[in-house]
């Protein structure tokens, strides 16, 4: 087992250099294009130190970062005139599950993800990202408004999980899950998930039903938190470490059994430290991926989305 240490500690040098390449482009300095590239490489070289060394439980902790760009920021820079919907029409709208249309490279898409904020203030308004039932109810009305004019619907996962609250239960929590899961699986349009930082349990799986999963090379998807597996199993804490390497929630280890579909790149340091490349990278894969499903009749989108969903969890022993 590699020893455990905080991904803030390891990360320090590396921000240290952020801070000093966002105040020179901030700055009227002469040369500073000459000097940021030179900043840029010592990070590079700081991340070539602190990537082989990252434990699942430091995957985590970037996947969390308090910097790393929420479904906003990627709506701002690759959508244009963003029509934010509210309200799931049963009388609620849920601020932790941002839902509309826009344009994307011209073609009008339908949109939803998770939303944590910034400020205290904000986080307590969004609920620290995690869905109330309004919040699904909302996003498959936008996924069928998206389907009814035949607009592909492109999501963003980024929760801790679903509320688990009281008032929630009360209205429906898992019902409202359990229904997105089997309308979403029959809708005859291309629907792309990418996850952005956590994938928690059945508050991204009711968004996360696609043709296509992508995934941002330090966010994780998982049935569980790993907080949450230590607790239930081991009833312990400290068990934390051992619960994330044994949940297998890094993207590389999804790709590897086959859940997701693409692993996308993130700049040294994390999406953090770089979101304009970061949004970049998404771009390109995104665009690829809803150019390749475009081509595909409804009627074989639906019948390969229930076979990819159906093999997950398939193994044969030796």
């Amino acid at each position: 087992m590699k020893e455990q240490r905080d991904f803030y500690q390891l990360e320090k040098n590396i921000v240290a250099l952020k801070e000093s390449i966002d105040d020179l482009q901030s700055s009227d300095k002469t040369g500073k294009k000459e000097k940021i590239a030179e900043l840029r490489k010592k990070i590079e070289k700081e991340w070539e130190k602190i990537s082989p060394n990252l434990t699942p439980l430091n995957i985590v902790q970037i996947a969390r970062h308090p910097k790393r760009p929420y479904t906003l920021d990627y709506i701002e820079y690759l959508i244009k005139d963003f029509m934010e919907v509210h309200g799931d029409r049963r009388g609620g709208d849920d601020p932790a599950l941002v839902t509309g249309f826009g344009f994307y490279r011209g073609n009008t898409v339908g949109l939803m993800g998770h939303q944590k904020g910034r400020t205290t203030k904000e986080r307590i308004g969004r609920n620290f990202g995690q869905p109330n039932p309004e919040g699904y109810r909302k996003a498959l009305r936008v996924m069928k408004l998206a389907e009814k004019f035949g607009f592909p619907v492109v999501t963003f996962i980024d929760t801790p999980g679903a509320y688990p609250g009281i008032r929630a239960e009360e209205q429906g929590q898992a019902e409202a899950i359990a229904y997105n899961l089997r309308e979403i699986s029959k809708l005859k349009i291309p629907v792309v998930n990418v996850v952005i930082g956590e994938g928690g349990s059945g508050g991204a799986l009711a968004v996360g039903v696609g043709d296509a999963i992508l995934m941002l090379e330090n966010s994780f998807y998982s049935v569980i938190s790993p907080e949450g597996c230590a607790a239930i199993l081991w009833k312990d804490q400290e068990a934390v470490t051992k619960a994330a390497e044994n949940l297998k929630i890094s993207a590389k280890d999804l790709l590897e059994l086959g859940i997701i579909d693409k692993i996308i790149a993130e700049p040294p340091g994390g999406a953090h430290i770089d979101p304009e490349q970061t949004f970049k990278n998404v771009d390109k894969d995104l665009n690829l991926t809803l150019k390749k499903l475009q081509h595909i009749s409804p009627e074989e989108r639906i019948k390969m989305r229930y076979q990819k969903f159906r093999k997950i969890g398939a193994f044969t022993e030796k």
